[in-house]
């Protein structure tokens, strides 16, 4: 039987390649060498992906070989998963690979919300010191504070659990019922209850297409004035118009969003050069474990190549 030829599109930790070329042809060309790309398409019966290669049907009309798309990470929305069905691509993924990680920078940047602070870098003469202690006072402790968490999948449930160490009122919204033990404590609310009693608003929805634009124009309306929201979820989930002007009309509310819709960052933003708009480059997965993880998907790339069923197959929302 013929090596089977897998193609990777974007970067992979060495030793998951390594692996993985142990056992397969495996070809390393970025989707955006357009000619190269489709060139070998036309022999791949496997692809190896991560958030910026778009699967669709022009793809899979181009890989008429193709068996596997393995997306090294969580979210799938750069793969339309009913086109691969109906073609009988398997979908893979890594699922739990880079929570710990997104929930580390979730709490880093609440945090950073709550506390203001600095490094001194020479000395201070005593009525300074004075001054930078009682400017850098935080007005309340998390503990004071209610946490918002719009989702309560896989990362909304390690939030709550952080935060419930920390002794914050923890409160949730999501489309199914999360049985009480899997809470941490935290109680479930309507979607109106949690956009007006949260004081940090922190989203973590999946892809599906209904969620696109959640936090709105309806929804910053009922947010309170001095609102923390975060987002390292998808960046299509907040309408980037809605909340820079919910932004400049309410100066002691800070946006500390992750995610963008597109990426990278477009001069037109409505979102920059907004002072309490704070704007990161899709940092919160990155951590050399998770990427680790994530490129471990090539053991499902294989194991459908090989015949066997996938520890981690990909669904719809």
């Amino acid at each position: 039987m013929a090596t089977p030829l897998v193609v990777q599109t974007e970067e992979l930790g060495a030793e998951p390649a390594g692996w993985l070329a142990e056992r397969c042809r495996l070809v390393v060309c970025p989707f955006d060498q357009q000619e190269r790309f489709q060139a070998l398409l036309a022999e791949a019966e496997g692809l190896v992906i991560r958030t910026y290669t778009r699967v669709d049907g022009a793809l899979l009309r181009a890989a008429p070989k193709l068996r596997v798309v393995g997306r090294a990470g969580v979210g799938l929305d750069n793969v339309d998963l009913d086109a691969c069905a109906r073609r009988g691509v398997s979908v893979v993924h890594t699922p739990d690979a880079n929570t710990v990680a997104v929930v580390e920078y979730v709490m880093a940047l609440i945090f950073d919300a709550a506390r203001p602070r600095l490094f001194l870098e020479h000395p201070v003469s005593k009525p300074e010191w004075t001054k930078l202690r009682r400017e850098l006072t935080a007005r309340r402790q998390l503990s004071e504070q209610t946490l918002g968490i719009y989702g309560m999948g896989r990362i909304g449930r390690r939030v709550a659990r952080a935060a419930a160490g920390l002794d914050m009122n923890v409160i949730y919204h999501d489309l199914l019922d999360i049985p009480a033990e899997r809470r941490s404590g935290a109680t479930p609310v309507t979607r109106e209850d949690l956009l007006r009693h949260s004081d940090i608003l922190t989203v973590h929805v999946d892809g599906r297409p209904s969620n696109r634009g959640l936090i709105g124009p309806d929804a910053v309306r009922l947010l309170r004035p001095e609102v923390v929201l975060i987002n390292a979820s998808r960046g299509a989930m907040v309408d980037a118009y809605a909340v820079a002007e919910f932004m400049l009309a309410n100066p002691g509310a800070t946006a500390m969003l992750d995610v963008h819709e597109p990426e990278p960052l477009e001069a037109s933003s409505p979102l920059l050069e907004i002072p309490n708009v704070h704007l990161s480059p899709h940092l919160a997965a990155g951590t050399e474990t998770a990427h680790l993880n994530m490129s471990w998907v090539v053991r499902d790339v294989w194991r459908v190549l090989n015949g066997e069923p996938p520890m981690f197959p990909a669904r719809s929302p």
